[in-house]
């Protein structure tokens, strides 16, 4: 088994708030979903599955049991204290110390957000079905705080060199805001070239959060440290995490 690897955001969130995404590097399984898969929907063997949940728990000292999802692609926001994993959503709100807000991912984006006092925290599966339908901006309505409050971390996602889309999800944004075109450029016949990244970015601005670091990995081009559902298909999933610890 590989040593634990994760990925801390480097932004200036609050000494009190802990959030990393995993990759697939540690863990205990095989085959296809060799490392560190935490989907327990993707078709790996259940036990091993838990088996490493149970890892993510101890080493990383997590205060308790992630509030782990039934992610539809959807803009539906719960609470994070009161989430199970038949919680169809695809975000989650914590505001009490010791919950953790998380979602799995695997070319999809996830972002996670806190605000400057660090009194609440989200994290967000953003697929592109979801950015459309408005996940982001419901996102951080669910999260009551001023958005110039709030402070965006996009972790490891489908790059724009690799995320080849048809001209219906283009038009799909387009229809949302004409401006979101920008983060398409042209590929092959009838198909574009999407920036997730740019998509989410726009998104966050649009609702008043400007303060947004990240984008810097491609999980398609990073065999080594990244699932991804777009290169192989049959594959695991990371997570991306993010709780208030104790308060000073």
């Amino acid at each position: 088994m590989e040593a634990l690897k994760v990925i801390r955001p480097q932004w200036s969130a609050p000494d009190h708030i802990q959030a990393f995404t995993t990759t697939r590097q540690g863990g205990i399984s095989q085959g296809a979903y060799a490392g560190f898969n935490l989907g327990d929907r993707a078709g790996d063997v259940p036990e091993v599955v838990a088996e490493n949940r149970r890892i993510l728990r101890n080493s990383c000292n997590l205060p308790g049991e992630p509030a782990w999802l039934w992610q539809v692609h959807s803009a539906k926001v719960v609470d994070a204290k009161r989430a199970s994993e038949t919680s169809e959503a695809d975000a989650s709100v914590a505001s009490s110390s010791g919950v953790v807000s998380v979602v799995l991912t695997a070319d999809c984006l996830p972002v996670l957000l806190c605000d400057q006092a660090g009194t609440v925290v989200a994290a967000v599966h953003c697929g592109w079905r979801g950015i459309a339908a408005g996940i982001l901006p419901a996102t951080v309505a669910r999260m009551g705080v001023e958005p110039d409050s709030l402070m965006a971390w996009m972790g490891p996602a489908i790059g724009p060199r690799a995320f080849e889309v048809g001209a219906e999800v283009r038009n799909e944004f387009a229809k949302r805001n004409a401006e979101h075109s920008a983060a398409f450029t042209p590929g092959k016949p009838g198909k574009f070239l999407a920036d997730i990244y740019a998509l989410a970015r726009r998104e966050l601005a649009e609702c008043g959060v400007v303060r947004v670091s990240g984008a810097e990995y491609c999980t398609v081009s990073d065999p080594d440290q990244f699932y991804s559902y777009r290169r192989d298909a049959v594959t695991g999933r990371m997570a991306s995490l993010i709780w208030i610890s104790q308060r000073p």
